[in-house]
């Protein structure tokens, strides 16, 4: 049913428990293949990758660029973008299938939709609490989720659309704006995702570079400005 695209650099720490986690939907026929899209690691990256069964391409680096030369080698007329940080919890396979069964039952206006996962952060801080309600929150308004929640697109809405575009930064913000809120569908499984980038920059400043980054976004500012600001 769905191919999962994982855009990877340097990421031998996070990507044996992103992998485990999608153990049982391939063994269960949710998952029908697993596309590792490399942007250039040095690291042990391939050799975890070779040693899963996974599929391993090479892809000019930058997450949009990744994405989208994953999604073009996918199969599967579901796809499932998914960080190399970002854990998928136990479970979440019976609730994607039983969504997908409820797409072939025409339970929708039109097949072409697409879902998300809850954002969670592997941490147990009181800020990690705060900053998963603050997006629970931007999800449930604006049906705006980020790449760090997993997303899974019908690969004919996603092709349609045009794909992730070769964006320096906001490559997720800009292919889900086009997919539109009304096709959007939030899940109750949880995407757990590393809280590093939080805990070496200070939540209240990753916080608050994030709502800036995304502000300017939206006031027409190119991306490759944006992307200085974000690192």
């Amino acid at each position: 049913m769905l191919s999962v695209i994982i855009p990877t650099l340097n990421a031998e720490a996070t990507l044996p428990r992103v992998l485990t986690a999608l153990i049982p939907a391939a063994v269960h026929g949710v998952v029908r293949e697993v596309i590792i899209a490399d942007g250039g690691s040095t690291d042990g990256t391939a050799e975890i990758v070779e040693a899963t069964g996974a599929k391993f391409i090479h892809a000019p680096r930058g997450r949009g660029s990744q994405l989208a030369a994953g999604a073009k080698a996918a199969k599967s007329s579901w796809l499932l973008f998914l960080h190399a940080d970002t854990v998928l919890e136990q479970g979440w396979d019976r609730e994607v299938e039983k969504l997908l069964e409820h797409v072939a039952a025409g339970r929708f206006r039109s097949p072409e939709i697409a879902a998300t996962f809850r954002f969670t952060l592997d941490d147990f801080s009181g800020s990690a609490r705060f900053l998963e309600r603050v997006v629970a929150y931007r999800c449930a308004l604006l049906k705006l989720p980020y790449g760090d929640q997993g997303l899974i697109v019908n690969k004919r809405l996603y092709d349609r659309i045009g794909g992730f575009r070769d964006l320096p930064l906001m490559e997720d913000v800009d292919l889900v704006r086009r997919i539109g809120r009304r096709r959007m569908v939030l899940l109750r499984s949880r995407a757990v995702t590393s809280p590093e980038r939080y805990l070496k920059d200070g939540f209240a400043t990753r916080m608050a570079r994030n709502a800036l980054c995304i502000t300017l976004y939206y006031l027409r500012v190119p991306p490759r400005f944006i992307a200085r600001i974000y690192a």
